[in-house]
């Protein structure tokens, strides 16, 4: 079969076509290509993304068992014993992505649950559950979601992964470092309790064992086929601490840290439920994008890393050990840099302008809210690798929230592997100041977060954060109404416990069309 690029990046056509199912007889000698499960992503009112990834040989070379391009059958039911079947078609599955398959379905009802499914070399995939967004301003009374972040592959099992499966959620929100792209040492050897057992990736095919060693996790699995993803990066997708094309460690060639970059950015969108809008193209990957859940909320999904400005500091004599600077350090505050980038901050303050959503939410990577790590009368001294590092850029992010009034602005952050529930505002260490938005980050997955104890010794500098915890692992759970936000803080009883249970750390509620937290 010849298939042309538009086919091949648009992930198949809608075709009329015979019963897919049962999948027939497998290929004499071939493996089962669906290892890897499946996914769907970036609902819209008429459809989603779906993924799969054809991996006879998961661990092995990429592609190795099949030929260059492969057709998968796909299709789309309303119910889930597929009896109903209300879309279907064929896309191929192509070695120059990795014989990854992106579907783009339309067409479908809004605001209601789909099942899909694939079938290829005579196997047929796990089914999964997607849904579409309701139409844009069309009443809607619910949204369950979760968001999770920071997922190191050795620290521990993925149970979070199987209790956010449990939720039923109808979205959940992926905010940075799926996997990470090196492996602890000697000196840590003791906290492994799953070794990764492979090399640090710098190469595609470094990534792309990474990427694939977490999807053979049945927790991820299940998580993936329970609800529709919105996913945005943070470092460890290609480098820890990186900014833009410049690597964090100093002497790094730029044309060797652009063709790592590079690989590490098609893998991510190998194993990502994207749209084709996001291929990577000339050594970038479009991927801030709006997500719009009818007259309820309007996610902005931020990029963090690929167009901000080169890291903080670089004469800091600490530089590379923690990334903490002085206050009188002059980057920063220098009014040129960004964390966003000067076309991803117009874009957003011009959504911001549009708005018309209950909630808007910003989906993305990293710290936002001030954290001072120092106590005062002692010159301030802050975390570079975060906002702290672009202080000016937070201050044009939170001045175009106030001065376009923007109705109940939520922040959802990944990276600090803690829980840190906090009242943002343009004057952050005044107790009295009006907060103008709330932001909530959320633990990690399994990653080892900061020392509780120094932070605390340092919230008191810091009036603005209500909430703080480093010593749990897990997720936040959101239940959004037009009247109210409950966010609950959900952690794990042992990470290194495969059957690990989950309870409920802590509530916290905003109220819509009251700035900051009402409870909790």
């Amino acid at each position: 079969m010849s298939f042309s690029r538009r086919q091949l990046l648009g992930g198949g056509l809608l075709m009329a076509a015979p019963a897919l199912w049962p999948a027939g007889v497998a290929f004499a000698g071939t493996p089962d290509p669906f290892t890897l499960g499946v996914a769907s992503g970036d609902p819209a009112a008429d459809g989603f993304v779906l993924w799969t990834r054809l991996a006879p040989f998961p661990m092995g070379r990429s592609g190795e068992g099949l030929e260059a391009r492969v057709p998968v059958r796909w299709e789309v039911a309303s119910d889930n014993g597929f009896r109903h079947i209300v879309a279907s078609g064929t896309a191929p599955a192509d070695i120059r992505l990795g014989h990854s398959v992106h579907v783009e379905v339309e067409g479908l009802l809004p605001d209601r649950p789909y099942w899909y499914r694939f079938a290829a070399l005579g196997y047929q995939s796990p089914a999964g559950r997607a849904r579409t967004a309701p139409r844009r301003g069309a009443p809607l009374k619910q949204l369950k979601l979760g968001f999770a972040s920071c997922a190191h592959y050795e620290l521990g099992y993925f149970s979070a992964y199987r209790h956010m499966a449990e939720e039923n959620f109808d979205l959940v929100l992926f905010l940075g470092d799926y996997i990470y792209e090196y492996s602890l040492g000697p000196d840590r050897a003791d906290q492994v309790v799953r070794p990764y057992g492979l090399p640090e990736a710098y190469s595609l095919d470094d990534y792309r064992a990474r990427y694939a060693l977490h999807r053979l996790d049945k927790d991820l699995q299940a998580l993936h086929a329970s609800a529709p993803f919105i996913v945005t990066w943070d470092d460890h997708e290609v480098e820890d601490d990186y900014s833009a094309q410049w690597s964090k460690i100093k002497g790094v060639d730029s044309v060797d840290f652009n063709q790592r970059r590079t690989a590490a950015y098609q893998a991510y969108y190998e194993f990502m439920p994207l749209r084709r809008s996001a291929i990577p193209k000339d050594f970038a990957m479009q991927l801030y994008r709006t997500i719009r859940y009818g007259d309820l909320a309007e996610f902005y999904v931020l990029d963090g890393r690929q167009h901000r400005s080169i890291q903080p500091c670089l004469d800091n004599p600490r530089y590379g050990k923690g990334h903490v600077a002085r206050d009188s350090c002059e980057d920063l505050h220098d009014p040129t840099r960004s964390m966003l980038g000067e076309v991803q901050e117009q874009w957003l303050y011009e959504g911001f302008r549009r708005a018309e959503a209950t909630w808007n939410i910003l989906a993305q990577n990293l710290l936002v809210a001030p954290l001072r790590a120092s106590i005062p009368p002692t010159e301030a001294m802050w975390w570079t690798d975060t906002w702290d590092g672009y202080a000016a850029g937070r201050t044009r992010l939170l001045g175009a929230i106030e001065a376009t009034r923007l109705s109940n602005p939520i922040v959802l952050t990944g990276d600090y592997h803690s829980f840190f529930t906090s009242e943002l505002s343009l004057d952050p260490f005044d107790p009295a100041a009006k907060a103008v938005a709330v932001e909530f980050a959320g633990t990690s997955i399994t990653s080892n977060g900061p020392s509780f104890d120094n932070i605390s010794r340092v919230l008191p500098a810091n009036p603005h954060i209500k909430f703080f915890d480093s010593r749990e692992r897990g997720y936040v759970a959101i239940d959004l109404t037009p009247e109210r936000l409950e966010a609950r803080l959900q952690v794990i009883s042992d990470r290194r416990d495969p059957q690990a249970t989950v309870s409920t750390l802590k509530t916290h509620v905003v109220e819509s069309g009251r700035a900051g937290l009402v409870a909790g």
